[in-house]
């Protein structure tokens, strides 16, 4: 029997025990799990330095490693977005509709946890503890595949997982790992339809594509970012300094931050050369239209592909642009529907935007950089969903249940 149907039967079977676990029960469970993980701190820490050292030897780019690395200050984050995670509402249970029929049936449209969740993802350790945590805050059991960049610390944070967890009511098999990260074992788990109920990836384009291609399990697509800033004409020029720089440069590695700016002609023309100079002297490399290549030496001129481009580290593409109706066609055409922003201090022009923009998340004067389960009050997030069905944006512990349909009865029969 192959490790992943081995694990798929566990998981299964896992899923039935933490399914009826209390809320008192999940939280006692999740705040083990914490403090695990500042008590193995080290010996997480030794792991992933194993993973880095790899990493270095096979030529990763300074952006995967920065994905993969954890140090004390990241631990203490994973640690106390587990505290958010307990401190939240358990949406198991909860009554979403309620129907009494004229013929006496009551009707009660629960909230119950999905089942057997598969997720798929590259590099970020961290995300091992994010969907770990959520599937037990849900009830739902876990069946997680990392890449091979962090499988040193990806096994350390299960062991540190599974004994925190052999103390409480939650079974330890309802989180699973799976250990061998050849391909071979992901279109395996593309193939669980007999054990899992939805697989979601995490990671860049060419993973989230041959999932969302392959998998015969129902798929939840968590997209690539090639998200957007619009600096419109009336835009404050220090505020579109200050957002435009945050959201290329507070961590450039991740999926929220921008990786192509837009510039009305006119405020380009009376600030461009500043804010792209600002870039520029943090390393930014700047890939242009025709007009900026013009007017600003160094500036690389773009390509097309340039357009749709999630670079993920110190680069960017930049188009002027004429208005705010040019912006959202050309974001439409080329953005990943993630997140957007417009830096405007016109009303109807930051409405037009909201309103015409296809993303999850649109923002208005604010960094892309947000667009997170943390920041967004979710304690933690398994993904941040591009689709437009189940759920969309960033992924908490609702898009982690379905639904249930409990009928009461005093005898009645269907005439």
């Amino acid at each position: 029997m192959s490790e992943v149907i081995e694990k798929g039967k566990l998981a299964k079977k896992a899923s039935y025990q933490i399914g009826t676990c209390t809320t008192k029960e999940k939280n006692e469970a999740l705040l083990k799990i914490a403090n695990g993980l500042r008590k193995n701190e080290e010996a997480i820490l030794a792991a992933n330095r194993l993973d880095i050292q790899a990493g270095k030897e096979k030529g990763l780019s300074a952006s995967l490693l920065d994905r993969v690395e954890l140090n004390q200050q990241r631990i203490a984050a994973i640690a106390d977005a587990i505290l958010q995670i307990i401190d939240l509402t358990d949406p198991i249970g909860e009554v979403l509709e309620t129907i009494e029929k004229d013929n006496g049936l009551k009707i009660i449209n629960t909230r119950v946890p999905i089942g057997v969740v598969g997720m798929i993802y590259e590099a970020r350790p961290n995300v091992t503890v994010d969907a770990a945590t959520l599937a037990v805050k849900t009830g739902n059991a876990i069946i997680l595949r990392g890449s091979s960049s962090a499988i040193h610390s990806n096994l350390a944070i299960v062991k540190v997982i599974h004994e925190a967890l052999e103390d409480s009511a939650v079974i330890p098999d309802a989180i699973q790992l799976i250990e061998d990260t050849s391909r071979e074992t992901a279109s395996e788990l593309f193939r669980l339809n007999a054990y899992l109920d939805v697989l979601i990836p995490r990671g860049g384009k060419n993973l989230i594509d041959t999932v969302v291609r392959e998998s015969r399990v129902p798929v939840i697509e968590t997209g690539a970012g090639n998200c957007h800033a619009y600096i419109d004409d009336t835009a404050n020029p220090e505020m579109a300094k200050e957002i435009t720089l945050n959201a290329k440069l507070q961590r450039p590695s991740v999926c929220n931050s921008i990786e192509s700016l837009l510039i009305q002609s006119d405020w380009f023309e009376q600030h461009g050369n500043d804010l792209i100079a600002s870039l520029m002297e943090q390393g930014v490399t700047v890939h242009g239209d025709a007009r900026i290549v013009e007017k600003i030496p160094f500036v690389q001129e773009a390509a097309a592909e340039d357009w749709r481009t999630e670079y993920l580290g110190l680069e960017i593409s930049v188009k002027t642009v004429a208005n705010v109706h040019e912006a959202i066609d050309h974001i439409n055409t080329y953005g990943t529907k993630h997140s957007e922003a417009i830096i405007t201090e016109t009303a109807a022009h930051a409405e037009t935007f909201k309103q015409k923009v296809d993303a999850t998340t649109v923002y208005h004067n604010a960094s892309t950089r947000f667009t997170d389960g943390f920041e967004f009050g979710f304690g933690a997030e398994i993904g941040i969903s591009t689709q437009k069905l189940h759920a969309r944006g960033p992924m908490g512990l609702k898009a982690l249940t379905s639904n249930k349909f409990i009928v009461s009865g005093e005898g009645q029969i269907r005439e």
